[in-house]
């Protein structure tokens, strides 16, 4: 048995854990007592401490054989940063904002294995279009992924199975995409549309900064945009808070005290938002890839529907993106991928071994992308 440590036992990082003790010996490491019980009751071994001191980090992940990141995205970067400064192999879900590639020098030069980003969306849509870019010559490439209550309530009809200011970089955060071969930057929440979705009916899709690595990893094709999807009427609602300057950074004064308006909003919203225990949720993705292989045009899509999981009581983002983690943990633990430096998933999907390997984990745990495939003219 390997020793894996995990930094974060939020609601992924708890699902994680529990597949991980399945084959290895697991430590789970937060600074909420009330996390760390959860697992402490299922015989996973915890330690309380705040993730925020990078120095500290080192100390704790030096006797383990990898490490899983799950910290929330601001302190994503520094904390893969000192994982790999540790010497020490990482596979990471944060979804820093930074430049992950920046990291591929140091990775290198501490003879580390990292992959980043891999998650649901981030991750596996990077995996998918990592294997058919082997295969095709690839003229356009989109994703649209949202996660979804089973039950909508009002006024947004939506839950959150991570952290709301994780949420509400989603909705700020510039988008970035390709069109004609060239980086286009729109704000967040543009671009509306309505789309149909099996077994979902219509949902809103939005521009949402998903690509990521991509944009300089597959310079070469053309055309590619992630959207998330929420249901319809959520949009106008963020619009409205964001426009009213509810997400500002900028202290204001209430009272003769100092606020954040996104501090306040992120702890209103972490209310109306939270994914309580037991709550049924949904995650949606649609994965469309457009090429030539052997001298034939085709269209391949993948959707994935995978609902909240009442065995297990893992919610389905949880699932979805935990998994894809840790198929990964157990990809480098097994020496199936052994390539040292900074990896985001396009660059390990493009291993066929790798790419089933990927597919066949989730499967088994019930998470099933189904593959379509059109011959166009």
């Amino acid at each position: 048995m390997k020793k894996v440590v995990i930094l974060g036992a939020g609601m992924v990082g708890r699902t994680m854990a529990i597949d991980l003790a399945k084959k290895h010996t697991v430590t789970s490491v937060d600074i909420s007592v009330d996390a760390l019980k959860q697992l402490k009751e299922k015989g996973i071994n915890t330690i309380q401490f705040d993730l925020g001191d990078s120095a500290g980090i080192k100390k704790i992940v030096k006797d383990y054989d990898i490490v899983l990141s799950a910290v929330p995205g601001f302190m994503g970067y520094r904390t893969i940063e000192a994982v790999i400064e540790a010497g020490k192999n990482v596979v990471d879900i944060s979804f820093f904002p930074e430049n992950c590639l920046e990291l591929d020098k140091l990775a290198k030069s501490k003879d580390v294995i990292a992959i980043v980003d891999c998650g649901v969306a981030p991750g596996m849509h990077n995996i998918i279009l990592g294997y058919h870019n082997e295969k095709m010559k690839i003229t356009d490439f989109e994703c649209l992924v949202g996660g979804l209550p089973k039950v909508k309530k009002w006024p947004f009809n939506y839950k959150a199975p991570f952290s709301p200011v994780d949420v509400i970089e989603e909705y700020t955060r510039p988008a970035r995409y390709v069109e004609n071969g060239a980086e286009v930057v729109k704000p967040a929440l543009s671009d509306i549309e309505h789309v149909e979705i099996e077994n979902m009916g219509t949902l809103e899709s939005f521009n949402s900064d998903g690509l990521r690595s991509i944009i300089y990893t597959m310079p070469h094709i053309p055309n590619m945009k992630e959207k998330t999807l929420r249901y319809p009427g959520h949009i106008e609602k963020i619009m409205a808070l964001r426009d009213s300057g509810f997400f500002n950074k900028t202290p204001i004064n209430v009272n003769g005290k100092e606020i954040i308006p996104l501090e306040f909003t992120s702890r209103v919203l972490f209310n109306e938002w939270k994914l309580k225990d037991g709550e049924e949720e949904i995650t949606v993705m649609r994965v469309t890839v457009i090429g030539t292989e052997n001298g034939v045009k085709k269209k391949i899509v993948y959707n994935l529907h995978d609902e909240y999981d009442t065995a297990s009581k893992a919610s389905s983002m949880s699932r979805t993106t935990g998994y894809t983690a840790t198929a990964a943990v157990n990809m480098v633990l097994e020496g199936i991928f052994s390539e040292k430096g900074l990896y985001p998933p396009e660059l390990v999907g493009k291993y066929e071994k790798c790419f089933h390997y990927i597919l066949d984990y989730l499967k088994a745990r019930n998470v099933i992308y189904k593959k379509e495939e059109t011959i166009l003219k």
